[in-house]
């Protein structure tokens, strides 16, 4: 069972005036990439674009940087910053609305370039959770949709509308660790009977709360877990993290390294799993053998990185 996750679900809203989204594990990622000018690299959950943004000097001159992202707001702030920095320095950019299980697509539509090397920060970005109408987080009372892919076919409430109690207790118990996941399945059955089914991020917080009796203060708020699990069953993270690790490494350039920082015990073990399985063939090497995570510098700067783990796969030059 995955332990009490550090979501940012239940983290305050950023104060105005600041980025977007604070990019978890900088230094690290860029001493893990170890980028040249003229290489091409690919950000396949571009978000907001911190990492790109600070990885771009690496590229010039001559480079180019690919972007996915299925968030239409994400690629438009994203684009909006990027764009005036890789001008100054001479970098290509090519923004893609796709999920990153589809690189492998992306990349042959993009005439079969092997990035020299790829980084996906794995989960929901903190302008994500601090927009209440994406339903994402329990500090606003808003619709229950939590899609980051606007197109997808079904919210999160409409998966407490559709799923039977005992569907509904295996998600949350295998993507939260919520160890009540039966009661609040059940909860969740009896108000959808009862004509006053889930719609609302503020409903679901409250019915969590009542079927976990949860009185005083939490270290951690006890919806985290439901909401975590609902996220990813919506967006099929784990799924769609599978097919990226098993083609991704395959499409690296000889020498060009994989990133992926994750957030969730799940993510990471697949991650590790994949990472260790593609290293025993030689052809492949961990960048570290053990995950590295921020410093405490950077989770007291930063409490939303504080679960963070990265993990590096690179290519062997005669691959």
């Amino acid at each position: 069972m995955p332990p009490a996750p550090n979501d940012p679900t239940s983290a305050s809203p950023a104060p105005s005036g600041t980025p977007p989204h604070a990019s978890v594990l900088p230094r690290e990622v860029r001493a893990f990439l170890a980028l040249r000018p003229g290489q091409t690299f690919v950000d396949a959950t571009l978000g907001a674009g911190g990492h790109s943004l600070l990885l771009l000097p690496d590229l010039a001159p001559g480079g180019r940087l690919i972007g996915l992202d299925v968030d239409p707001a994400a690629q438009q702030i994203a684009r909006a910053r990027l764009e005036p920095e890789a001008q100054r320095l001479g970098v290509a950019l090519v923004f893609v609305q796709r999920n990153f299980a589809e690189l492998p697509a992306v990349l042959d539509e993009l005439g079969g370039a092997a990035p020299h090397g790829i980084l996906a920060d794995l989960g929901v970005s903190s302008m994500q959770f601090d927009t209440p109408a994406r339903g994402f987080s329990f500090q606003h009372d808003a619709p229950l949709d939590m899609r980051m892919d606007p197109a997808l076919p079904h919210t999160g409430a409409d998966l407490l509308a559709e799923l039977g109690e005992a569907e509904i207790a295996d998600l949350l118990y295998l993507h939260g660790g919520e160890r009540g996941s039966r009661r609040i399945a059940r909860a969740i059955v009896y108000e959808r009977e009862a004509g006053r089914a889930v719609k609302t991020t503020g409903q679901l917080e409250a019915l969590v709360r009542r079927a976990l009796r949860v009185r005083g203060h939490q270290r951690i708020h006890p919806a985290t877990r439901t909401f975590q699990a609902l996220r990813i069953a919506v967006n099929r993270e784990m799924d769609v993290l599978a097919r990226f690790l098993e083609a991704a490494p395959e499409r690296l350039a000889p020498g060009g390294t994989l990133a992926v920082i994750s957030f969730h015990s799940g993510e990471d073990r697949l991650a590790k799993q994949r990472f260790k399985a593609l290293h025993k063939t030689g052809r492949f090497r961990m960048v570290e053998k053990s995950v590295v995570q921020p410093g405490d510098d950077e989770a007291r700067a930063n409490p939303r990185s504080r679960s963070a783990k990265l993990r590096g796969l690179r290519r062997a030059s005669d691959a």
